[in-house]
C-alpha cells in the first residue's frame, strides 16, 4: 500500500483529480447553499452583488474557459520542462519533476476550478413558463474568488518552473531521496542496538544452517519495496528464518530466488503455495527503479547529475563538482549510522527472523569512485572534489571502509596518472594522494 501510494504521489493524476473531486462537490454544496436561502426567502445577502442569469454565465464561462486554458499552458510548459531535463540530466531524473508537488498543486487547482465553474454554470436558468429564475449567488461569487487565488497560482508556477530547472534544486531534491532513504534503511538508533552489533556472528551460524525452502520470484521487474514487517509476520508462523536475497534495486525475472527459508520444517505443497505468495507480496517490482528504498540508486541520481555535466557536449565540471560535494554530507551520515553486514529484523519474543544485507557504505561510495575514474580524471576541478569527498569520509569510516575507500583512491590515482596529466596541475594532486593514502593506511587511528 505505501508503494502505490508513493507511484500515486508521482503522477499527474492523483492531486488533480482529488482537487477535481471537491471541487464539484463544494460546487453541488454551494448551490444547494443557494436554493435553501431563496426557499426561505433570505437570497439577499450582504456584500454579494445579484447577477443576472445572462451574467452569472457570461461570468462563469469567462472564468471555466481562461483557467481551462492556462491549465492546458501550464501543462505544456511542464512538458516542455520536462523534455529538456531528461536530454541534460538523464530520463531518470524526470521522475523528480513528475513528483514536484508545486507542478501538482498548480495543475490540480486550474482544472478544479474549471470543473467547479462548469458545474455551478448548469445549475443557472432564466425564468420561463415552467420555472423561476434561478442564480446561485454564493456559488458564482465563490468561483471569482476561486479565479482571484488562480491568478496568485499561475505567479507562483512561472516562478517555480523557473526555478526547478535550474540544477541546485534538482540537486536538493534527489538529495533529500537520498537522505530519506538513509533514514529508512540505515535509521540513526536501531530498535535493537545490541542484537544489530551480533548480527555478523548470528548471521554466519544461520549460513550453515541447511535452506529448507526457496521462494522464486513470479514476475519481472526491479524490486522497488520490500515490507519487512510481512515477512517477519510470515517467518513467525513458519517458525523458520527468512534470508532476503534479492534486495531493493534488484532485477528478477521469474525463477529468480527472493528469500532463502532457514528451519521451520516441511509443508504440505499447498500450503507452501500459499505462503510463498504471502512472500511474494511482501515484495513490490516496478519496471524502473526509485529511490525511495533502494541506496544505490539514489546515490546514482545524484552522480548522474555530475556525469552528465562531464559529458563532452556540456563541458560542465562544476555540476560534477556541486554533486561531488553535495555528496559528502549523506555518505558521512551514512558511515556514521550502525552498518553491520547483515541487517537482522527480530519477532516480538526476540529471536531473529529476517536477515538482509543492504548496500555497504563501502560499496556505494566505490560507485561514486568508478563514476569518477571513468568520466572525471582529465578534469582536475573533479579531481580535486573528489580527493575532498575522500578526506570528509576518512574521519568518520570504520576499519572495513576505511580499507576499501583507501583502494578506491589508489585506483583513481593510477586511472589519473595514465592520463598524462601536466606537471603543473598533477603535482598538488601527487601531494595529496600521498597524504590522503598516509592517512587511511590500517594503523592510523579514527579520530
Amino acid at each position: 500500500m505505501r508503494s502505490r501510494l508513493l507511484r500515486a504521489r508521482e503522477s499527474f493524476w492523483f492531486l488533480p483529480s482529488v482537487f477535481g473531486a471537491v471541487a464539484v462537490l463544494l460546487a453541488l454544496a454551494l448551490v444547494g447553499v443557494d436554493r435553501y436561502l431563496v426557499s426561505i426567502g433570505g437570497d439577499s445577502i450582504p456584500l454579494l452583488e445579484d447577477l443576472s442569469p445572462a451574467g452569472a454565465r457570461g461570468v462563469l464561462s469567462a472564468i471555466g474557459g481562461t483557467m481551462l486554458g492556462v491549465a492546458a499552458t501550464s501543462f505544456s510548459i511542464t512538458i516542455s520542462v520536462l523534455a529538456t531535463t531528461s536530454s541534460a540530466y538523464g530520463p531518470r531524473l524526470v521522475r523528480n519533476f513528475m513528483a514536484d508537488r508545486g507542478n501538482q498543486i498548480v495543475l490540480a487547482v486550474l482544472t478544479s476550478t474549471f470543473l467547479y465553474a462548469l458545474v455551478v454554470l448548469r445549475s443557472v436558468h432564466a425564468e420561463d413558463d415552467s420555472r423561476v429564475a434561478f442564480v446561485p449567488i454564493i456559488a458564482v461569487s465563490t468561483s471569482v474568488l476561486l479565479a482571484v487565488a488562480d491568478v496568485a497560482v499561475l505567479v507562483y508556477f512561472i516562478h517555480h518552473i523557473a526555478m526547478s530547472v535550474q540544477v541546485t534544486t534538482l540537486q536538493d531534491r534527489v538529495l533529500a531521496d537520498l537522505e530519506a532513504a538513509i533514514d529508512l534503511i540505515r535509521p540513526e538508533q536501531g530498535d535493537d542496538a545490541d542484537g544489530d552489533a551480533r548480527s555478523d556472528a548470528a548471521g554466519d551460524a544461520r549460513a550453515r544452517r541447511a535452506v529448507t525452502h526457496v521462494v522464486r520470484a513470479s514476475g519481472t521487474g526491479y524490486v522497488s519495496a520490500i515490507h519487512l514487517e510481512g515477512l517477519v509476520a510470515d517467518a513467525v508462523s513458519r517458525g523458520a528464518v527468512h534470508r532476503v536475497v534479492a534486495v531493493t534495486g534488484d532485477h528478477v525475472v521469474p525463477g529468480d530466488p527472493l528469500v532463502e527459508v532457514i528451519g521451520g520444517g516441511k509443508t504440505r505443497e499447498d500450503e507452501a503455495g500459499e505462503r510463498d505468495d504471502a512472500v511474494r507480496a511482501a515484495f513490490t517490482t516496478q519496471s524502473a527503479r526509485t529511490p525511495h528504498q533502494d541506496l544505490r540508486y539514489a546515490v546514482q541520481q545524484v552522480v548522474e547529475i555530475g556525469v552528465r555535466g562531464l559529458a563532452s557536449g556540456t563541458n560542465d565540471p562544476y555540476t560534477a563538482v556541486g554533486a561531488l560535494h553535495a555528496l559528502s554530507g549523506p555518505l558521512r551520515t551514512l558511515c556514521l549510522r550502525p552498518n553491520p553486514v547483515t541487517d537482522v529484523r527480530r519477532g516480538e519474543g526476540g529471536e531473529p527472523r529476517v536477515e538482509i544485507r543492504w548496500p555497504a557504505p563501502e560499496v556505494l561510495i566505490g560507485n561514486v569512485f568508478q563514476a569518477v575514474r571513468s568520466y572525471g580524471t582529465e578534469h582536475v576541478l573533479v579531481m580535486h572534489a573528489t580527493l575532498d569527498l575522500a578526506d570528509r569520509l576518512a574521519s568518520v569510516v570504520d576499519a572495513r571502509v576505511r580499507a576499501a575507500l583507501r583502494d578506491d583512491v589508489r585506483a583513481l590515482e593510477a586511472s589519473y596518472v595514465r592520463t598524462d596529466p601536466e606537471e603543473i596541475d598533477a603535482a598538488p594532486l601527487r601531494r595529496r594522494f600521498a597524504a590522503l593514502d598516509a592517512r587511511l593506511a590500517p594503523d592510523v587511528a579514527r579520530p
